[in-house]
């Protein structure tokens, strides 16, 4: 799945193929025909991958020492500083829209960041906020040559989330 998404990274979902794949892998294109049929299957494998990856990533953030908004900053400010992997998670997000059978893969995120949010409101309406929010703000983050400190995320996640951290529900 790496190879898959070093190739949306450089050439865009449009350059991924069985091809392309396996050159990026170094492995003949036989390797990727025979565990994936068509490039809907590699894509899907790559936002399946990426999806589940960062969702547990941001599982994670809630059980670190002191408080998870500070240790989504942190995450957040790391990502954004090396964006290329960032960029092609959204592509292949953003593909999602047009391709329903890869929606499900964009659940895990969705998922993970709600629950999140949940840590610190019970309200529906603020939780969907800020789960549209976060993904908003990284892709102006994508957008800026000066992507937010993280003390600037912290401020942005507190602002939307500003409740103490409870126990999961």
């Amino acid at each position: 799945m790496e190879a898959t998404l070093r190739v949306v990274e450089r050439d865009g979902a449009a350059g991924v193929s069985h091809r392309s794949v396996s050159r990026e892998a170094g492995l003949p294109t036989s390797a990727s025909t025979y565990y994936f049929a068509g490039v809907d299957d590699l894509l899907t494998a790559a936002l399946t991958t990426c999806m589940t990856e960062d969702a547990a990533h941001i599982r994670g953030l809630v059980d670190t020492p002191g408080d998870p908004r500070r240790a989504l900053a942190e995450h957040l400010r790391h990502i954004c500083t090396a964006p290329g992997r960032l960029v092609a998670e959204y592509e292949l997000f953003l593909l999602a829209a047009r391709r329903p059978e890869l929606r499900e893969s964009t659940d895990h995120w969705t998922a993970a960041v709600t629950d999140f949010a949940l840590r610190f409101s019970g309200d529906p309406v603020r939780v969907r906020v800020f789960v549209g929010a976060l993904d908003g703000l990284l892709i102006q983050a994508l957008l800026t040559d000066a992507p937010p400190s993280t003390d600037e995320w912290e401020a942005m996640i507190r602002d939307l989330l500003p409740g103490p951290c409870r126990a999961p529900a």
